[in-house]
């Protein structure tokens, strides 16, 4: 019978040898590591299935989508990386600055000094440059530890096309012996050859692309997605009809996460009557799960930026404040 095609009692024995075997439904779950965030989506990223991850620019879409690989990869799982925007060095640059930052109680670890130090002149070591600044050396030992299952692909738009990234998937599937998770940081940028010279074409085939992949190589696919431009005007809150190229996006992918700046988005009367309370908001950012087909949707957690260090903090909250889609309040 072809594989494809499978009756229910087919289905049921491939269960109950799972279950024999002491396999579990969770190894098909990809912990995500933000709190609040994995209970609300069915336990974290679902193998086969595709998440998507939205927010105007500067909100730290690559810092979390980054801060969730190597939340995975440090539970023994491997994770392919595909970074059409930063160079694997500037992640490793955040990487280190990520894990300084939670070693660090001082707070003096920042990201700009360890790339002034990757950056200075003259020879040495990692270690020898890191050694002066706090947690440096400890933050790079953490890592050691789980580099070797963190794959990073220098994706171009002129060249890495859905063939490739299959390719690259299969590839790191044979040297880890483990079907890696897929994060594409952005799908917009995604080649297709002979596309469509319309947006929403090329994207809705992308989409549709990075869906199979998921069903396909049974992973989970976590791809970050670029706003139209009335998402990124000032004051507007980003929502899933805001995602640039196609409708697709909203349909084939089942997870829809979008980051917001807690300041835009916050009810007029939470600063009118507390101006201190616009100070706070802007350190943090609201994440919405906008669309679940695992679980709840609609449901708002906030996570503090530590942008200096490369990261969120990971123990999100639910939101207590009114939100809307548009802010008019001004100072």
């Amino acid at each position: 019978m072809d594989d494809k095609l499978n009756t229910v009692s087919t289905v049921l024995t491939r269960t109950e040898e799972r279950m024999r075997a002491g396999r579990h439904a969770v190894d098909r779950t990809w912990r995500t590591g933000f709190g609040g965030l994995d209970p609300v989506i069915g336990g974290g990223l679902r193998s086969g299935g595709l998440c998507l991850l939205a927010g105007p620019q500067g909100l730290g879409k690559t810092t979390f989508a980054l801060q969730l690989a190597r939340n995975i990869v440090r539970e023994g799982r491997p994770v392919l990386y595909f970074s059409f925007e930063h160079e694997p060095e500037d992640l490793l640059e955040k990487l280190v600055a990520l894990e300084a930052g939670e070693l660090d109680d001082t707070d003096q670890a920042r990201l700009s000094t360890i790339r002034e130090s990757f950056d200075a002149t003259g020879a040495g070591t990692i270690e020898e440059r890191l050694e002066t600044l706090a947690a440096g050396n400890e933050a790079l030992a953490r890592v050691r530890k789980y580099a070797d299952l963190l794959y990073v692909h220098r994706s171009t738009g002129s060249s890495t096309d859905l063939a490739e990234i299959r390719n690259t998937v299969d590839t790191t599937h044979r040297l880890t012996g483990l079907a890696p998770m897929v994060v594409v940081d952005y799908l917009q940028k995604v080649l297709v050859p002979d596309g469509s010279s319309e947006e929403a074409e090329r994207t809705t085939t992308v989409v549709e692309g990075l869906k199979d992949l998921a069903v396909d190589a049974c992973v989970p696919v976590l791809a970050v997605v670029a706003s139209d431009k009335t998402g990124t005007r000032a004051g507007t809150r980003m929502r899933i009809n805001h995602l640039r190229g196609s409708s697709a996006l909203a349909y084939e992918a089942d997870v829809v996460l979008i980051l917001n700046g807690k300041y835009d988005i916050v009810a007029r009367h939470h600063l009118t009557y507390d101006l201190g309370n616009a100070e706070r908001f802007r350190d943090w950012v609201v994440l919405t799960v906008e669309k679940n087909r695992f679980g709840r949707d609609a449901v708002e957690l906030e996570f503090r930026k530590r942008f200096d260090q490369g990261r969120f903090e990971a123990g999100g909250r639910r939101v207590d404040e009114q939100l809307v889609d548009e802010r008019v309040f001004t100072e």
